[in-house]
């Protein structure tokens, strides 16, 4: 079967007033459930990066964690996971941020990456780029060779990518 783009984002639920009044929230899941959708981005996301070197793809708690270690399988690279505090369990490095309503914090183990490393940093969706942004500096703190920047869904209309370091390519698979 062969899918477009169009027919991945047909395939998102839309749950209005999530988490809160006035949010669209949009549910990728059902991407996930599907066997031809989830193919359909794990294809596309392999062609974007497949020439890139990428020795280590870096999800985010915890949507990231879905396709994340999907995409290191194909590039045969190695899967690191961003936790929230006290979820990782040998020594780590954090990164505090602001979110919507507060401050949060991210945390990577010490010896995740190294100067040898191509990162693939992934998560599902950019809104307003605050959680990537924060894990984008935490991987950096590990001094990796280049760092890309991945999203399922970019939401346009946010503005998220202006966040990020001009040296930091930042792409999605789908626009909303």
């Amino acid at each position: 079967m062969i899918m477009s783009k169009e027919t991945l984002i047909k395939s998102i639920r839309e749950i209005p007033d999530f988490p809160k009044p006035g949010i669209l929230f949009y549910d990728v899941t059902t991407l996930f459930k599907d066997p031809w959708c989830l193919q359909e981005l794990s294809d596309i996301m392999y062609e974007m990066y497949k020439e890139r070197g990428i020795t280590k793809v870096v999800g985010i708690e915890s949507r990231g964690f879905i396709m994340g270690p999907i995409l290191a399988t194909r590039l045969n690279a190695g899967f690191i996971p961003i936790r929230k505090p006290g979820k990782l369990p040998a020594e780590t490095i954090e990164e505090n941020y602001e979110k919507e309503y507060g401050e949060d914090t991210v945390e990577i183990h010490k010896d995740a990456l190294d100067s040898n490393d191509i990162v693939l940093l992934h998560d599902d969706l950019l809104a307003t780029g605050g959680t990537m942004k924060a894990a984008c500096d935490l991987v950096k703190k590990l001094k990796p060779k280049k760092v890309y920047v991945n999203f399922i869904i970019e939401l346009k209309g946010l503005n998220g990518k202006v966040k990020f370091d001009d040296d930091i390519e930042v792409e999605s698979v789908l626009n909303l």
